[in-house]
Parts: C-alpha cells; structure tokens; sequence
C-alpha cells in the first residue's frame, strides 16, 4: 500500500529587526571584560573631574557648567577605545562565524553597531549632566558659585564631541579590525600631525582644516560659528567618513575563517 506523503514545507523567518541587532550590540559592549572596565572607568572619570573641581577650584567656576565641561573629558578619551572594541570584537574574539551567520547582511550589523556606539555616547553625555547637577549642589554646600545657568548650545555640543570622537574610534576600529593596532593609530596618528602642523609652518593653515583635535576645540564652548562647523566638517572627512568606508568595505569583503 502506497501512502502519500506531505510535501516539505518551507519557512519563511524575517530578519532581524535593526533594533534587536542595535541591542544586542549594546549588551556586547559590556560582555567582555576590557568593555566592562571602560565603562566603569568612564563613571569613576565623571565622578573624578568633580571632585578635582571641588577640591582645587576657586569658587566662581563651581557652576553647573563648569562641571559639565570637564566631566565629559574622560569619556572623551575613552568612548573611542570602546568603540574600537566594539568594532574589531568580531575579529579579536573570533565571534565573526556566527554574527555572520545569523546576520548575513555584514552592512546591518555595520549599522548596529554605530547606532549602538551613538546611544552609549548619548547616555553618557546624560550620566555626566547628571553628575554635574548632583556636583553642583555640593559645591553649593561648600560655599562655591553654584550658578545652574548653562547655554543649550554647550550641552548639545557636549553630546556633539562624544557621539563623533566614539564613531573615529569606531572608523579607526573597522579600518584595521585589530584592537591594538586600532587603539595605537587613534591615539598616535592624530597626536603625530599636531606636532608636525606645530613645527611645521607651512601646515598651520592645513591644521586649521584637517587637525580634529583643534576643529572639535570649539565644541566644549558655547555658540560655534559656521566657520568652525566648516572645519569640523571636513576634519570629519578625513579622520571619521574615509576610514569608515574603507573599513565597511574591507569588512563586507574579509572572508570569515
């Protein structure tokens, strides 16, 4: 006797939503422990700026300001180390097989993780608003200014700063998909063309267009001309959009071992 058989049904599985993926990245970046210990490191640096700031500062610049400026300066340095983590984990930490494989559109995962790069620099420009405000009224206690005025521009500049210096770190990161190689050029790169724009003469004007350390100077200050945004702008170019393009190619096309 013959019996029919059920022909074999096909299932159809949607994507992953990029919110998942961009979640996921979040908790990445606090999976490992060199990720844990940054973001520890950037809490205790916000907590640090503030106690230097009421123990060694003259009253007048115990402002709610005051502490917002120099609270974001440790997670200026360090949001791009985490970023490089972020983007060379997949490598270092030999999990490429499988984020490809569940996720065979490298450029979704690209994405991923930079909106999770842009929302862990936004909560921590909140973090220190916070520490800021808690600093002040302190400062308060202690006899300082204790002014709580602060132009709009600077906080949005402020979180301006985080979100692009963690995405460098991020272009650096997918452009050499090496931690250590990543980490040295970022801090070296940058540094070794201040020096030359400063000994060199004929590079000062150049300086002026390409050196990010000095474009992105104004962001800690209120009210930024066109002209400074310029200069950001194209320092941008060169330090945070070509790396991250050459870096996105050479991630869509590295063969997974």
């Amino acid at each position: 006797m013959i019996t029919a058989t059920k022909p074999a049904t096909i299932t159809v599985t949607t994507r992953v939503p990029l919110t998942r993926l961009t979640v996921v990245e979040l908790r990445k970046l606090a999976d490992t422990r060199a990720g844990l210990w940054l973001l520890v490191l950037i809490g205790l640096g916000a907590v640090g700026t503030a106690v230097i700031l009421l123990g060694w500062a003259p009253d007048d610049e115990l402002t709610f300001a005051g502490f917002f400026a120099f609270g974001l300066v440790p997670s200026a340095f360090l949001l791009p180390v985490l970023g490089i983590l972020s983007m060379t984990g997949e490598w270092s930490q030999r999990t490429a097989l499988t984020t490809f494989a569940l996720v065979p559109a490298r450029e979704r995962v690209i994405a991923a993780k930079l909106a999770a790069g842009v929302l862990i620099a936004l909560a921590t420009t909140a973090a220190t608003l916070l520490f800021s405000a808690a600093a002040n009224l302190l400062g308060i206690a202690l006899g300082g200014d204790g002014g709580w005025r602060a132009d709009g521009s600077l906080i949005w500049q402020g979180a301006l700063m985080e979100v692009l210096f963690v995405l460098v770190g991020m272009a650096f990161g997918a452009l050499l998909l090496s931690s250590p190689l990543a980490i040295v050029a970022f801090f070296a790169l940058p540094t070794l063309w201040s020096v030359l724009s400063e000994s060199i003469r004929a590079l000062r004007p150049a300086a002026r267009w390409l050196d990010l350390g000095v474009t992105s100077g104004p962001l800690s200050e209120p009210s930024m001309t066109a002209g400074e945004y310029g200069h950001l702008a194209v320092s941008c170019l060169l330090w945070l959009a070509l790396p991250l393009l050459l870096g996105s190619w050479r991630i869509l096309r590295r063969e997974v071992s």
